[in-house]
């Protein structure tokens, strides 16, 4: 056995995913996952588990599926983590667990997300539910949000033997797992929603359509509805734009509409109306995670996707992965570029961008270099629609209708690292609502401490 290099994930071709939205990768079968977990070194001071932003035992997992306890290894995970079958999709393994295994010193590292993928997978379709609590403690706490942050939060709760509620603004839940990431990297029926229902076997309650802040306020929930405790994990949904010429047209969209118009109301289905206009050729600026889920969207729906993106290829903050699957469908990257004007026909359309080449000058407060614009570099690219992806910011919808809550002057909520507590007593935070907008693990492990926090609070309450 090659101990070095990983066991190989199968995939779809390159050409031919990129013309649909059935996932690409494939995940391991049994023998594989097996073959895969014995070139775990089962370190006794194992520095994956530190590396895991919610404490999986990696180690104790991986055992288990070497050995073809299955079964085991799902209840191993789901002490830790609510969403394996998620975060064995979508988590940034290779800068957290699998950047940290001993075995990648001299070698490929354990396949550590796709292993947990396997599990994850392999309970769904053995109907294996994760181990609820004997009985309620007679606490009611509600939780706003039912992404990462809010089910992992719910969830951790309900082992406790809370009474728990969430309270979900749109009419499907799963947050940003729903409307934000495509369905060909996290198919929505068989995966999400089947992780969210095994939150409800905890004994979760899921009220779909309440937006906070308007159908009822925080204080009411605490003063009216008996609730001892509230979390806070509504996510980041306001999408920033760059504020140039032309940014109002028909046919520019945030990535955030244009993901949940393909998501969650299926614009890519011939039978669903909602349709989305895509058009031949579509640029899509940002270098993120979610700038490539755009892209490759974009692609699916037949056109010809350009990525235009201020600094290179090395300071591009989507996955490794993302990327070469990206380019792999035929994205086409054109970095060290920036828009400075998005051009307008004479129907207040879309009809491509002014674009100035760039070059990377000295570091900025994060340490990366910045861009600086060439002078008399300027050229137009056309285009039928333009799709920004340079990150979001919370709703102020929530902070400012909850009376005695903190935020700071990006709109974020202030809260406390390891437990979630805000300015407000009984108040909990995290995820995006407290950072801005990150990834689904860290959202996960923000709403993992707020359990821990709001079950301290109120025990000493």
């Amino acid at each position: 056995m090659d101990v070095l290099n990983r066991v190989p994930v199968r995939e779809q071709e390159p050409q031919v995913r990129a013309a649909n939205f059935e996932e690409v990768c494939l995940g391991y079968n049994e023998e594989e996952a097996k073959a895969e977990a014995a070139r775990c070194l089962n370190c006794k001071n194992a520095q994956c588990m530190k590396g895991c932003p919610v404490s999986i035992n990696i180690p104790a997992f991986i055992a288990q599926v070497k050995e073809g306890n299955f079964e085991e290894a799902y209840h191993i995970i789901s002490q830790s983590s609510a969403l394996p079958a998620v975060c064995g999709r979508v988590c940034p393994q290779e800068s957290q667990c699998e950047g940290k295994c001993i075995r990648g010193i001299k070698g490929e590292p354990v396949a550590i997300g796709k292993l947990e993928r396997f599990v994850a997978d392999w309970a769904r379709e053995n109907d294996i539910k994760p181990k609820k609590a004997e009985k309620l403690n007679g606490h009611k706490v509600a939780v706003i949000g039912s992404g990462p942050a809010g089910l992992t939060c719910a969830g951790d709760l309900a082992k406790l033997g809370y009474d728990v509620t969430i309270f979900e603004a749109l009419h499907e839940a799963g947050g940003v797992l729903i409307y934000g990431i495509p369905e060909f990297r996290l198919p929505k029926q068989k995966v999400v929603a089947a992780e969210v229902e095994n939150v409800k076997a905890l004994g979760v309650k899921i009220e779909t359509n309440v937006v906070i802040g308007k159908s009822v306020t925080i204080d009411e929930l605490m003063e009216n509805e008996g609730f001892e405790a509230v979390f806070i994990g509504s996510g980041a949904g306001l999408p920033r734009f760059m504020g140039i010429p032309g940014e109002q047209a028909m046919g520019v969209f945030s990535a955030n509409e244009f993901l949940t118009r393909n998501n969650l109301m299926k614009a890519f289905k011939d039978e669903y109306d909602t349709p989305i206009k895509a058009g031949k050729k579509v640029i899509v600026v940002g270098g993120g995670n979610v700038a490539m889920d755009a892209a490759r969207t974009a692609k699916r729906l037949g056109a010809e996707v350009h990525i235009v993106y201020r600094r290179g290829e090395e300071e591009l903050p989507a996955r490794v992965e993302e990327v070469h699957h990206a380019k792999e469908e035929g994205v086409i990257f054109d970095l060290l570029q920036n828009p400075t004007e998005i051009l307008v026909d004479e129907n207040g359309w879309v009809k491509g961008a002014k674009v100035i080449k760039m070059e990377l000058g000295e570091p900025d407060a994060s340490g990366r270099r910045s861009p600086v614009e060439i002078p008399g570099s300027e050229y137009e690219i056309e285009a039928d629609t333009v799709i920004m992806s340079l990150g979001t910011s919370p709703n102020p919808l929530i902070s400012s209708t909850t009376k005695g809550l903190e935020i700071n002057r990006r709109k974020c909520i202030i809260a406390e690292e390891e437990n979630g507590a805000t300015s407000k007593a009984g108040v909990f935070a995290g995820g995006d609502a407290v950072t801005g907008a990150a990834t689904v693990i860290l959202a996960m492990g923000a709403g993992k401490a707020a359990a821990k926090g709001i079950d301290e609070y109120l025990s000493n309450k």
